[in-house]
């Protein structure tokens, strides 16, 4: 699997997801659950166990690199993040189609998902910094070709953070999922291409106030 790693930024640490971080995020996702109409996040401790275990699960199989969002200002953990769907396309081709083929330890192409934020972090800057450390590991460590992103069509508020980042609007698939409210759920893609990244990166240096070394 992908080498586990803590990634540092100005105000944001993204420390490896683990049940030590199990109390803190029920603390973050208990501040204001009418923020995740659309977003699906545990409620309460056996919730959260689970939803900690699973990512964990997932990311033994090489599949997901999860991690808690601790917010530098405050030294709480205030929500979650990960680098899922991981597909590896060096080696051979798995057969039949459709099986899990092996897994290595650099992914060619991943998403970014399940992020979610306590109510007292969300428009802070926290899921910004957040993204910004995520894409920098898959571009720049990984040298990924493409970083995907999704949210609910309806949600606006997520939509408009992946679209100010630069991701490019990939289109709608319809009937994609079950929605966090338990309606059939239309998604909205986004994608940012490996030959992208540099100017991502630039506005993303400036929108975060970053100073560039020379």
């Amino acid at each position: 699997m992908p080498a586990l790693v803590t990634l540092s930024g100005r105000s944001v640490r993204l420390e490896p997801l683990s049940p030590a971080a199990v109390d803190d995020l029920v603390a973050a996702a208990s501040e204001d659950r009418s923020t995740y109409a659309f977003t699906r996040v545990p409620n309460g401790r056996d919730e959260m166990a689970s939803y900690v275990g699973a990512a964990m699960a997932e990311q033994a199989e090489g599949r997901s690199l999860p991690f808690a969002i601790r917010w530098l200002n405050t030294d709480r953990v205030v929500g979650a993040t990960r680098l899922m769907h991981l597909e590896y396309w060096q080696g051979p081709m798995p057969w039949p189609p459709g099986t899990r083929g092996a897994v290595g330890e650099i992914p060619s192409v991943a998403d970014i998902g399940y992020t979610w934020l306590g109510a007292s972090a969300q428009g802070t800057g926290v899921n910004r910094e957040s993204k910004f450390l995520l894409l920098s590991h898959a571009f720049e460590t990984w040298n990924v070709h493409r970083i995907t992103l999704k949210a609910d069509v309806r949600n606006t508020k997520s939509r408009a953070a992946i679209e100010a980042l630069g991701a490019h609007f990939d289109g709608v698939r319809r009937a994609d999922s079950r929605g966090a409210d338990n309606t059939v759920r239309d998604t909205a893609f986004y994608s940012i291409l490996n030959s992208e990244w540099p100017a991502v990166r630039e506005r993303l240096v400036m929108r975060l106030g970053l100073v560039e070394a020379a």
